[in-house]
């Protein structure tokens, strides 16, 4: 869904108006990577100067040496859900950094075992378990950068965001315009629509939305805008 030009103009001026993410302690990067606009991060702790990397589906030296070249060393691969788009560059990540893969419980399994017909036609290689799972209110913690584990069904049944004061990292589960599908084995809109309500849209307006794909007409969103245009869970679309 493309939003008119004057939209995306009010959207940019919103986001640098409102937006408090905590950049003099926390460093962020926004990383699209591989053939299917997926956007990896790297959140880092400006302060230690430990990382993590969520959703390094591909390019993976690519990530490493964005990474390095800010002096960061990766502690844990964190995925926001199983799909194989999403953590088919788990084992190369985990072979170049020995980092800790971390998923919800409830994915730890189909993060193992994932079809092969998939893994064909996505041409990847298996992740290797998961070394740490969470759970609803668990955090994980990179030097003094601390992200809470919110528990977001729907997308898939162990789907994550992860919030710090002044931004969240949704996945597949809220994009900027859009959200996530749920034709897949474990969807259901019902059960997304109540995450994002219930999970998202009660966090404060000015959260920066840090999407796990790059689908709308802008690289982030935040909540307030999201709260209000998004056309399918949004005010707009009768929510």
């Amino acid at each position: 869904m493309i939003l008119s030009k004057n939209l995306k103009n009010s959207t940019k001026k919103y986001y640098h108006k409102h937006s408090r993410l905590r950049e003099d302690l926390m460093f962020v990067k926004q990383i699209q990577v591989g053939q299917f606009a997926i956007f990896a991060y790297i959140v880092g702790c400006k302060t230690t100067k430990e990382a993590l990397i969520i959703d390094p589906a591909a390019e993976e030296s690519r990530l490493l040496e964005e990474a390095s070249s800010k002096g960061y060393k990766i502690k844990y691969i964190v995925n926001t859900h199983s799909h194989i788009d999403h953590i088919m560059g788990n084992r190369r990540m985990k072979e170049l950094t020995n980092a800790e893969i971390i998923i919800h419980e409830k994915e730890s399994r189909s993060l193992i075992n994932q079809s092969p017909h998939m893994m064909n036609m996505f041409n990847a290689e298996p992740s290797p378990p998961a070394d740490i799972t969470v759970r609803e209110g668990d955090t994980v913690t990179i030097g003094r950068v601390t992200l809470k584990v919110i528990h977001t069904p729907g997308h898939s049944p162990g789907s994550i965001s992860l919030y710090n004061d002044g931004i969240v990292f949704t996945g597949d589960t809220l994009f900027v315009g859009a959200v996530g599908r749920t034709d897949l084995a474990g969807g259901s809109w019902e059960v997304l629509a109540s995450s994002i309500h219930e999970k998202l849209f009660v966090l404060p307006d000015e959260t920066i939305v840090a999407p796990g794909h790059n689908y709308g007409d802008s690289a982030k969103s935040t909540i307030g805008r999201e709260k209000v245009y998004n056309p399918y869970v949004g005010q707009r679309a009768g929510y």
